[in-house]
């Protein structure tokens, strides 16, 4: 009887034994399949082997993943483009020699993590950290940073009061603030970090002021022989007869856009190199001025049976230079005119600080929008339209006005709008009325001016 019950002892245990190893295999073999790709032809092997084998797999998946990783940071730190990483506390986790030389970061080695204020002062790249992060989505920023430039001086020799000289003292490092001007993408990476790439932009504004300066030369040794000619033709005229006459007209109006185009160029060119020097500040009445433009544009708008609308004509005082102002205004109205059908509008519309606002006097904005019936800008154009010089194919036949010449405008009266709105302190921007789909160009200024502006 007991070796009967002992065989039977024994032969539950086996069964255990086995129930335990064939479930231990079921789910190594589970795990293991999850691993490898090539589970199927490997079930006859061992479990020591079967393991072994995906270590060994892993391993090398390990290997390519650390030679990829390092091929990628290679190429990262030698690109001509800068990269940071920023990590949730906004410290700077690791960056390439690009972004380094941008930012003037002297007082990091890769490995060290630093708060990123210790090393770069740029209000504008750590907006840019903190938006790409709430927002969780790629942002972009353009800025011009500014850093000091050191430069050690020559040591002079000391005369003492005895008549005798000391050795040579060095002097102390003489400091010079430059600026680069850059541009920032952002992504966000996990767990809150930050990836910042920097473009250096500073060759392309080196380029267009260059070209800006070649150009104001240009401008001024043309103005005396436009002056010449347009003087010989205005003699000529009253001493010639048709057909020569129409045709010293002709060069005499050609010779004045050219006159005018020369003149506007150097106006432009005083405004970006010294917008606010150039300004001659009063308080205005806006209602005022648009009526004076209006009433200026009124025989235009007549003949191009176009109606000047402003309705809201509230008084609205604010510090401008009236002068630039009213330039805006010709400016803006007229292409507003010129742009419209015959038989529509153009809407001149005013929204002010109320007498209650709550905002302090220099917060406050004043916004001007001008809306024109005509079909609007060509979305190509509109992230080009205040660039000098500027003129689409399809704004060139929109220009109607009988008094125009035949090749339309200069190109550079919304260049020097939106430098005249720039330099006191406002913005412009330029798109298409999503109800009556005409162009829409929206003035915003600020009702006093700082010390800034």
């Amino acid at each position: 009887m007991a070796v009967v019950e002992f065989l039977l002892g024994l032969g539950v245990g086996i069964g255990l034994y086995l129930w335990q190893q064939y479930r231990f295999r079921y789910r190594l073999k589970r795990i293991l399949d999850s691993f490898s790709p090539h589970a199927d032809l490997v079930t006859s092997l061992s479990d020591i082997s079967l393991v072994r084998r995906e270590i060994t797999y892993l391993h090398q998946q390990q290997q390519e993943i650390e030679q990829e990783r390092q091929i990628w940071q290679e190429l990262v730190a030698q690109a001509p483009i800068g990269y940071l990483r920023i990590d949730e506390e906004n410290q700077l986790l690791w960056c390439n020699q690009e972004a380094r030389q941008l930012l003037k970061i002297d007082r990091w080695q890769p490995g060290q993590v630093r708060l990123l204020l210790e090393l770069v002062r740029s209000y504008e790249l750590d907006r840019l950290i903190e938006q790409t992060r709430q927002s969780q989505q790629p942002q972009v920023q353009d800025w011009d940073f500014y850093f000091t430039q050191y430069v050690s001086t020559k040591p002079e020799q000391i005369t003492s009061s005895k008549g005798g000289t000391t050795p040579y003292k060095s002097q102390p490092f003489a400091g010079k603030v430059q600026s680069v001007a850059l541009t920032g993408y952002g992504f966000p990476l996990p767990k809150g970090q930050v990836g910042i790439f920097l473009l250096n932009r500073q060759p392309l504004v080196e380029l267009s002021q260059s070209r800006d300066r070649a150009l104001a030369d240009l401008a001024h040794e043309l103005r005396t022989p436009l002056t010449s000619i347009a003087l010989v033709a205005e003699n000529l005229v009253g001493r010639l007869e048709n057909p020569e006459r129409r045709w010293v007209e002709q060069m005499l109006r050609e010779t004045n856009r050219l006159s005018k185009l020369v003149q506007e160029w150097l106006d432009l060119t005083q405004l970006q190199a010294d917008p606010f020097e150039s300004l001659q500040y009063q308080t205005v009445d806006l209602k005022e001025l648009i009526l004076s433009v209006c009433h200026i544009l009124e025989p235009l708008a007549q003949k191009q049976e176009v109606t000047l609308f402003y309705p809201d004509r509230e008084s609205v005082q604010l510090q401008a230079d009236k002068s630039r102002l009213t330039q805006v205004f010709l400016n803006l109205l007229d292409n507003g005119i010129k742009h419209s059908p015959r038989q529509s509008q153009v809407l001149i519309k005013v929204t002010a600080p109320t007498p209650d606002s709550l905002l302090p006097q220099e917060q406050q904005k004043i916004i001007i929008d001008i809306i024109d019936s005509g079909t609007g800008f060509v979305a190509s154009d509109l992230p080009h339209v205040f660039e000098r010089l500027y003129r689409s194919d399809r704004s060139r036949t929109r220009q109607t006005s009988p008094s125009s010449s035949s090749a339309g405008g200069s190109g550079l009266g919304l260049a020097i709008v939106q430098q005249i709105v720039r330099a006191h302190g406002g913005s412009i921007t330029a798109q298409n009325h999503p109800q009556t789909g005409g162009g829409w160009l929206q003035v915003i200024l600020p009702v006093s001016q700082t010390e800034e502006f």
